[in-house]
């Protein structure tokens, strides 16, 4: 919302001394352009905002300007919270602390109970419920190898479960779906990549220093992808099982069969990721059709069979 990104933009100005258009851009994820709009529109309201061209040139707010508390509204300061509130514990450092100090200040006494009530209202966990590996110190060494232009090496899993060693410059970290990632540039593949940190080990912060190369940002919503590669089959499943297919299709999908049982129009990908869904749903599911689906999860429940037949495994 623009709203809440010209607010950001005052706090960024606040905590830095000069920053570009494309340092801005880059941070809210909007061109150049918009960032030049918001500049013009913060300065309508009121705030000085001295503009250098050239090398090393950029935005600040004026030398001993001091922001009116009035120039945030509560909605503004609320939504600044809840929006702090959601990063996670690992990645708030003494310069998040320092932020998060000023925008309190900015609130007037009378309003600090409710800013601060409905933020609480809100908590978001990115953590598992189990089996999470711990991979803080990882993160703490990319963020500094980030922060310092420093190349790290490490040895790094493949999806195969090949192992090779990687020398890399690190450009961006990311967490999506509760698993962190890190874009980086790959001496080995001469290419960038983008590498999970559950597949990692051994990861030091080596000591030469890199120029930082131009690159786009990974592809990270895969949705329009996903879509043309998405099939609707049937399957006829327990009604215990309606917990866990609730987080793949909505309740409209599912029809009453008898009295314990329902039948789903279940969105399916034909690759080993989705066949492995649908056989962890084990006995309480059955796919109906399409008769290719069904013969295929056959095939692949005939031969887990035979993985524990006594004659497969001698002790």
């Amino acid at each position: 919302m623009k709203v809440n990104r010209l607010v950001s933009i005052i706090l960024t100005l606040i905590d830095k001394k000069r920053i570009s258009a494309k340092e801005l851009a880059d941070m809210f994820e909007v061109s150049t352009r918009t960032i030049y709009r918001d500049i013009d529109a913060i300065s309508m309201i009121g705030i000085p905002i001295h503009s250098t061209s050239g090398v090393g040139g950029g935005f600040e707010i004026m030398e001993n300007y001091k922001i009116d508390k009035s120039t945030f509204s509560q909605t503004d300061l609320t939504t600044l919270l809840m929006g702090i509130s959601s990063i996670p514990n690992i990645m708030k450092n003494d310069d998040f602390t320092h932020t998060l100090t000023k925008i309190k200040n900015l609130i007037p006494t009378d309003n600090i109970e409710m800013a601060h009530l409905q933020p609480d209202q809100l908590h978001i966990d990115f953590s598992l419920w189990m089996g999470n590996r711990n991979l803080e110190n990882y993160i703490n060494v990319i963020k500094d190898a980030l922060k310092e232009k420093k190349l790290l090496s490490f040895e790094y899993i493949n999806h195969r479960g090949y192992q090779t060693k990687r020398q890399v410059e690190p450009y961006q970290l990311i967490l999506k779906s509760s698993q962190w990632y890190f874009q980086g540039y790959c001496y080995k593949r001469n290419d960038f990549r983008l590498f999970k940190l559950t597949r990692l080990s051994n990861l030091k912060k080596e000591n030469s220093c890199f120029s930082p190369k131009n690159y786009e940002k990974p592809l990270l919503d895969t949705t329009d992808i996903l879509d043309k590669l998405r099939t609707t089959i049937k399957l006829r499943i327990h009604e215990s099982l309606m917990e866990q297919l609730l987080d793949y299709c909505a309740y409209d999908q599912f029809s009453k069969e008898g009295e314990n049982f329902y039948i789903v129009n279940f969105p399916f990908i034909e690759n080993d990721y989705h066949y492995g869904i649908l056989l962890s749903f084990g006995e309480r599911c059955e796919c109906l059709e399409p008769l290719h689906v069904r013969s295929e999860l056959k095939r692949k429940i005939t031969n887990l069979s035979k993985i524990y037949e006594p004659s497969s495994y001698k002790i």
